[in-house]
């Protein structure tokens, strides 16, 4: 397994400084930034020869199912009616604030501050801003929002703890 995991470090060195390019076909309806979900980047790397039994996902939209959080209580959404929430006049319903507050505690991040920044701001910036907020400092990939920790850099702290969450280093000093 050693021989695995210093091929992938040495893989992933190359991506070094090259940027994080975050994809619109990865933004859920409901906001979600399926690049930053650590399904979708598990299928990135293939993390599951590292000995995980993760499921893969290549996104909400690439999959066709238009939005795993919400597609099954919202009828727009499950017939494809409308392309992001905040184009429904009922945004933002009940069932996507339930959801942007567990993001938001759980994971750092809002799907209606996302969906915001796109209805105000246009695709383009919201990618980029995106991009800037969730690039590793240290080699330029992708920071998962359900850890907080960048998978080519800190794989061996998902290893060490297969259920590592942000700030999991944090709280053991405490």
């Amino acid at each position: 397994m050693i021989l695995v995991f210093s091929s992938l470090r040495e893989h992933d060195v190359s991506a070094k400084g090259r940027g994080v390019s975050m994809e619109e076909k990865l933004i859920a309806p409901c906001g979600m930034n399926c690049s930053l979900c650590i399904a979708y980047q598990f299928r990135q790397k293939d993390i599951n020869m590292l000995g995980f039994h993760r499921s893969y996902c290549p996104g909400c939209i690439p999959r066709a199912e238009n939005c795993k959080h919400m597609k099954d209580s919202c009828e727009l959404l499950g017939k494809g009616s409308i392309r992001f929430c905040f184009e429904c006049e009922s945004y933002p319903c009940k069932r996507l604030k339930a959801l942007d507050k567990r993001y938001r505690a759980k994971y750092h991040m809002s799907m209606i501050e996302n969906l915001n920044c796109i209805k105000e701001l246009g695709m383009e910036e919201f990618l980029e801003k995106e991009g800037d907020k969730w690039r590793c400092p240290e080699c330029g990939a992708t920071i998962c929002c359900h850890n907080g920790l960048c998978l080519n850099c800190n794989v061996d702290a998902l290893l060490a703890n297969r259920r590592y969450c942000w700030d999991a280093d944090n709280e053991k000093g405490n």
